[in-house]
């Protein structure tokens, strides 16, 4: 059996930043991550077994005069207040991309209050990092998670449109169409409509060269967590180019059937997904191939 795993998959720059952060601070003293630093379950048992707490909000006060993580999807405004009057000291791992998305946001909520129009946000509801977004405008923005939301718009007031660093940019180019084409229904040449570019050039990359990888191979394995979007996107990536994809959080998940009469596998994971659990299900598949 030969197996590939795919060598642009894998921990993006910013999950990667918030690990490395996480571990210097472990080395140090305790430390707790507000929510998990990784949507990868595997990945959030390693760091626990290294001594990181994962707490939730609510748990912050048990935290006074000591550090709390602020994971890469970063956190809304009111956290960092809550931080202050609690006296815990804030370790920010946000992902530096995530944090120019924040301030580009704010700003444009400051301008909309001004011309009385509306921030519109493309992401996932209940998201950490569309929540730490939504904060910016004081909750203000109108979040749409696809075409079926934009009704919420008001088509007539000027529109600053963003995304989610990791939606898919083919639906968030569709979605901004689609606004502007009801702006000018309606506004004509005065409609006051300005789109931005705020998904992660990592994440776009992903998708064009996922395609070709599962085109690749007779068998795509996705190693991903169940509770990360991107990785049920990426996965949608791989099974609709190769039909012969499967979906597995850890080696557990493999079933021997998917593999009779196949020579090559590919692997592939999400941003989320560590090379080490990547490389553990490949061994895995291995050992369950040999004749």
């Amino acid at each position: 059996m030969q197996i590939t795993i795919d060598d642009k998959s894998g921990f993006c720059f910013g999950v990667v930043n918030a690990i490395r952060i996480s571990e210097e601070e472990l080395g140090k003293d305790n430390i707790a991550c507000l929510g998990d630093i990784v949507h990868n379950s595997r990945e959030v048992d390693r760091l626990k077994e290294q001594g990181l707490k994962i707490i939730n909000h609510d748990e912050l006060p048990e935290w006074t005069g000591k550090k709390v993580l602020i994971r890469a999807h970063g956190e809304p405004p009111a956290t960092y207040h809550a931080a202050k009057q609690l006296n815990v000291e804030i370790v920010d791992a946000t992902c530096p991309i995530v944090l120019k998305l924040q301030d580009r946001i704010k700003k444009s909520y400051f301008e909309m209050n001004e011309l009385n129009g509306q921030v519109v946000i493309y992401g996932k509801e209940g998201h950490a990092e569309v929540i730490a977004l939504m904060g910016q405008t004081r909750g203000t923005a109108i979040l749409v998670t696809g075409v079926k939301d934009i009704d919420k718009i008001d088509f007539s007031l000027p529109v600053r449109l963003y995304s989610q660093t990791t939606k898919d940019p083919a639906k968030y180019a569709e979605i901004g169409e689609l606004i502007f084409t009801r702006m000018r229904n309606i506004n004509g040449i005065n409609a006051d409509f300005k789109q931005f570019n705020t998904i992660c050039g990592q994440m776009a990359g992903r998708s064009p060269n996922l395609q070709a990888f599962a085109k690749a191979h007779k068998v795509i394995i996705f190693v991903g967590g169940d509770k990360s979007s991107n990785a049920v996107a990426l996965f949608s990536v791989c099974k609709t180019t190769n039909p012969s994809s499967y979906f597995v959080s850890d080696a557990s998940g493999l079933q021997q059937e998917w593999f009779l009469g196949v020579n090559e596998v590919g692997i592939s994971g999400a941003t989320s997904t560590p090379t080490w659990l990547m490389e553990e299900v490949a061994e895995a598949i291995k050992n369950m191939t040999q004749d």
